[in-house]
């Protein structure tokens, strides 16, 4: 955890160990050089939350206030910070390339391996202050609500997913998985002209999918019946955004001949894959994994700023910050499609 030397203490959601999650009286960190220190006002349960409070993450350093999906105002800044005011609304960007190995020169600091991810593998923003690079906190402009705002880094990451694909406007395409990034994709695809086909196992998803613009596939459609649909469809993309092993070798298995399937999950298990069914049939497997600075975060506040998607439609429930530990049990559950809180 980072060195805290600030006498006062705040309130901070503290993972224990995996399914202990409690708020405790932590010292309220200090900026330094090139950092800014944010008051936070709403952030975000991601699934990566989930997964390390269930114990899957097994990389994460424990104790450790987790939490990376945060908006909040400007308390304070460090030396060398000038570009921001003190009061003023930001959005924290979890992710921190180095900026100068050979991948983050390629243009691909999302797989930088000295990337630095916050509230994962160093201290988070579940906490009423977190302490964040002036380089990775972006000013937000008025015009977008707190809601919209707080969902920004998950959006961005569906951004990047549906960019990733060889897929374009007036295509059909497949999501399978509604969670938030699945529902996130599924809004940003329908606005921009996709033909999107959405699948999920909890009814409730695939109804807000329906709301959302897509045409959602029965929870109870078997794999076979699935690759009926889409080749229906002409679907030439699909989104395997469920994080789920099983997951992959579904979407390989009913796939259409020459189409690509788009890996945005992050099952912790092994997927079965037939070879020689996809190379027969000329499908391609492409990863997607969060996005790329500073272009992905720029291009999503625009959308908002605009008025192009309002991801707070995704919201199933909010909480106040003290009831994190019954948030994270609400999360954990996988009914929800995205939980908020709020201070």
């Amino acid at each position: 955890m980072r060195n805290l030397t600030h006498t006062a203490t705040m309130k901070a959601g503290v993972l224990q160990k995996p399914q202990v999650i409690e708020l405790r009286d932590c010292a309220i960190p200090e900026p330094g050089e090139g950092e800014v220190r944010i008051k936070m006002e709403y952030l975000g349960i991601c699934g990566s939350d989930v997964s390390i409070y269930q114990g899957h993450r097994v990389n994460t350093p424990l104790p450790l206030i987790i939490g990376h999906e945060g908006i909040g105002r400007i308390e304070k800044m460090g030396a060398g910070v000038s570009r921001f005011t003190i009061g003023q609304r930001v959005v924290i960007e979890p992710n921190f390339p180095c900026g100068h190995c050979a991948l983050c020169w390629q243009g691909r600091g999302n797989i930088c391996p000295h990337k630095r991810i916050f509230g994962v593998l160093e201290t988070g923003c579940f906490a009423e202050y977190a302490v964040v690079p002036a380089q990775f906190t972006w000013a937000l402009p008025d015009s977008i609500a707190d809601e919209d705002a707080v969902l920004i880094e998950p959006l961005a990451v569906a951004l990047h997913t549906l960019y990733t694909s060889t897929a374009r406007p007036g295509d059909s395409i497949a999501v399978l998985g509604l969670g938030a990034i699945g529902l996130l994709l599924t809004q940003l695809a329908c606005r921009m002209g996709y033909q999107v086909m959405a699948y999920d196992r909890v009814e409730g998803k695939t109804a807000l999918a329906r709301q959302l613009g897509a045409k959602a596939i029965p929870a109870q459609t078997s794999a076979t019946d699935l690759a009926d649909h889409w080749q229906q469809a002409k679907v030439s993309s699909i989104f395997e955004c469920a994080g789920a092993a099983p997951a992959l070798s579904m979407a390989l298995e009913a796939a259409p001949r020459g189409a690509s399937i788009v890996v945005a999950g992050l099952a912790d298990k092994p997927s079965a894959i037939n070879e020689f069914s996809l190379t027969r049939q000329g499908q391609q497997v492409l990863s997607s994994i969060i996005y790329q600075h500073p272009l992905d975060f720029q291009r999503t506040i625009t959308l908002l700023e605009n008025g192009f998607v309002q991801p707070s439609k995704i919201i199933s429930a909010q909480y106040p910050f003290e009831e994190l530990p019954k948030a994270m049990d609400a999360a954990a559950n996988g009914q929800h499609s995205k939980i908020i809180l709020h201070f």
